[in-house]
């Protein structure tokens, strides 16, 4: 198991009442000492074991199956954020070929993170799969079926995306400054398939970037695609909407709608590593995780999908009605979209 360093040194103190834990644990994360972060969770490996045991549990045919650590907690980094690694063995009453599980960490109630999500993945007695636990639904049974294991993530990805505002409002500001329907179909699939690219291989651990670059990008990359339209406002004023002379081919974009669409690809890559990040998985190849993984990739683009052919048609609309209108109701979201996503860059710059 990974578990975030701090979050299991705060919520197991507190739930064991184990003060000398917490003040040797949480002044060796403050000091970044990794060693002394091991030997703070050795030290106290009876509470560390209960708060786990208690909130994520196996059990075989109802009756529960008993865990017990296999050597210290080591400490590992995912991000630059400090994680514990606990290495668990649970023994069960007989050996049967189904076992549920169920995860309880962190809950909402502990008042230290919300909406807390655990990512298993699992290989025992010929079956293999991966599983996404949170309050809703904290257990799953290892002879779930295939759809009922890629449910889970394809509704993870449009949660997260739903929850997303900064990938909502990159794709409100896609949708103001596109001119027709193409261009706004070819910027989400060009968005689609960079994004999918780098959170594939982010999330099988096969490209790494820190989040400390990650981030604010992500919140430049808003600011840009909305300033982008703002300029063409500001550069060609009631004509921005206007399509300078098409190029050939299939696709048929003027030059603006090609330098748009290679700026789009170029931060989809940035936003894929963002969505690996948010989702916590870091781990060695596997199929198995590679196919939930497209499933909770396809639920994002799903809700990425019903947002323009929500969005797009009324402002299509509105354009065709009332030019003034739509111009200036693009350019006041292009506009707020905008500084919402400088704050966030120089917050995520600053670190504040």
């Amino acid at each position: 198991m990974e578990l975030e360093y701090d979050l299991l040194v705060v919520s197991a103190a507190d739930a064991g009442d184990d003060d000398p834990l917490f003040q040797a644990g949480t002044a060796a994360f403050e000091a970044g000492d990794t060693a002394a972060q091991a030997a703070a969770l050795k030290g106290h490996a009876p509470a560390v074991l209960r708060y786990v045991s208690d909130r994520f549990a196996v059990t075989s045919r109802g009756a529960d199956c008993r865990p017990a650590q296999v050597g210290d907690a080591t400490i590992g980094e995912r991000e630059g954020v400090p994680y514990a690694d606990l290495l668990l063995d649970w023994t069960c009453p007989e050996r049967v070929d189904e076992h549920v599980v169920r995860s309880g960490l962190f809950p909402d109630g502990e008042g230290y993170v919300k909406g807390t999500k655990t990512i298993v993945t699992y290989e025992i007695d010929g079956r293999s799969g991966s599983a996404a636990l949170d309050a809703a639904n904290p257990s799953f049974s290892t002879a779930q079926t295939w759809y009922e294991r890629f449910g889970e993530f394809f509704l993870l990805g449009a949660e997260h995306l739903l929850t997303g505002i900064d990938h909502i409002l990159f794709l409100l500001a896609l949708i103001a400054g596109s001119r027709r329907l193409r261009e706004i179909v070819l910027a989400a699939t060009s968005f689609t398939l960079a994004h999918s690219v780098t959170f594939m291989l982010a999330a099988l651990g096969l490209v790494e970037v820190p989040a400390v670059i990650v981030e604010p990008i992500i919140a430049l990359s808003i600011a840009v695609v909305a300033g982008w339209h703002l300029w063409g406002i500001w550069r060609r004023g009631e004509h921005a909407a206007d399509l300078e002379t098409a190029g050939r081919g299939h696709f048929s974009l003027d030059r603006a709608g090609w330098i748009r669409l290679g700026v789009v690809f170029c931060f989809g890559l940035v936003h894929g590593l963002g969505f690996a990040g948010a989702l916590g998985i870091d781990e060695a190849w596997s199929w198995t995780l590679l196919w939930s993984l497209l499933v909770f990739n396809v639920g994002i683009e799903v809700v990425q999908l019903t947002i323009i052919a929500v969005v797009f048609p009324l402002l299509f609309v509105l354009r065709r009605r009332a030019p003034k209108a739509g111009l200036w109701a693009t350019g006041v979201v292009s506009a707020g979209v905008s500084i919402m996503g400088l704050i966030w860059f120089l917050q995520r710059v600053s670190g504040s």
